[in-house]
């Protein structure tokens, strides 16, 4: 039964990665039908070359973007025991798991945030900070770069979301919002960028969202933030190939979809089984794995996931009664009805809500 739980469609991509559409595999398939006596003009043999051909063309496309973007044709492994990374957002969810991943590589990590990190690996050194304000971000920098040293990657993950409509949104929610999930990126882009283009190397991570890509209600701050930082990546993206002439600094931009940690834990998700196996919620661990590979690699990249996330942006160009048809049985408009903040509370929301209270509130409100 687990197993089927697991069983979704990026499942089947994969395999379908690994087989009928890998070029050694397509391959093959017209020449089992040419060994076996069949003429080149036999439908089985034209049919299995054209079939050949375009995986072949698709992977090549794949191919060309790849060495476009990082100007080479092979990978280069990095040294990890040269980098120092810094984690925003570092002490829960996906930052915690990449921290501790990268760390018990013997990989120096600075993690900052508000709150503790709960961790015993001594590769990882804590720096209480708000990265929504410049003047700690500018402060924190200074002690790094004097006491673990300049850091070469950068991995832009802290984030809040309020999960209000937008008439009950206060101009507090709003502008914690942007000021995490967008300014924060600003002023660490500031303090640590410009000795990796005084080296012409290292690593910016950007963790966005497939919101960014799209709207829907009650998180209207969230995705308006999430589009933001898409634009900053780019922009970034080409300011370093050609205003800073360091296109060897690398940019990394991830969309992920919903995701199994704190920031999203109240949400309400359609548990019918097709649901399930189109939208599948991600693992932390699945998203931290997909950074690390194209940390390892030292390749900029676009990371969406699940398989979902690749025709997101398709929808908006559809016709508004396709684009509604979409928005509709993907039940975006109704995940966050019910929401409780969990991660990032300030001081005047007072604690978090229990589910039983906040049941009995409902109860009562009907």
């Amino acid at each position: 039964m687990a197993s089927m739980e697991n069983f979704d469609v990026d499942v089947v991509v994969k395999v379908l990665e690994n087989a009928l559409f890998s070029p050694f595999f397509a391959f093959f398939v017209p020449v089992t039908f040419k060994s076996q006596g069949l003429g080149w003009s036999s439908p089985a043999v034209v049919n299995s070359s054209i079939y050949f051909i375009c995986v072949l063309l698709f992977a090549l496309l794949r191919l060309s973007s790849r060495v476009w973007r990082n100007g080479r044709l092979m990978s280069e492994k990095l040294d990890w025991g040269e980098q120092v990374v810094v984690v925003t957002g570092g002490a829960s969810g996906i930052g915690a798991l990449l921290a501790d991943t990268l760390a018990i590589r013997n990989v120096t990590v600075a993690v900052l945030d508000i709150s503790p990190v709960v961790s015993e690996n001594d590769n990882i050194v804590y720096y209480k900070c708000d990265v929504s304000k410049w003047d700690e971000v500018s402060a924190v920098a200074k002690r790094i770069t004097e006491e673990i040293g300049h850091p070469t990657v950068l991995v832009n993950n802290a984030g809040v979301v309020q999960g209000k409509l937008v008439l009950d949104l206060e101009p507090a929610d709003i502008e914690q919002t942007f000021d995490t999930n967008v300014l924060a990126h600003f002023w660490t882009l500031k303090a640590f960028l410009p000795n990796m283009i005084k080296e012409k190397t290292g690593h910016i991570v950007t963790m966005s969202s497939v919101m960014g890509l799209v709207g829907a209600a009650q998180v209207a701050d969230y995705c308006a933030s999430k589009a933001a930082v898409i634009g900053l990546h780019e922009s970034l993206r080409y300011e370093l190939d050609h205003r800073y002439n360091t296109p060897s600094i690398r940019t990394t931009l991830v969309l992920p979809g919903h995701t199994h940690t704190p920031l999203f834990s109240r949400a309400t998700l359609p548990q019918s089984a097709w649901f399930r196996f189109l939208a599948p919620s991600l693992h932390p661990h699945t998203v931290v794995k997909a950074i690390i590979a194209a940390l390892d690699e030292h390749e900029s990249r676009t990371i969406r996931l699940p398989f979902f996330t690749n025709f997101v942006g398709v929808v908006r160009l559809l016709p508004s009664w396709a684009r509604d048809f979409f928005q509709w049985i993907s039940y975006a408009d109704y995940t966050m009805q019910g929401f409780v903040k969990v991660s990032g509370r300030r001081a005047d929301e007072g604690a978090i809500p229990s589910v039983e209270s906040r049941s009995e509130h409902n109860g009562k409100a009907q």
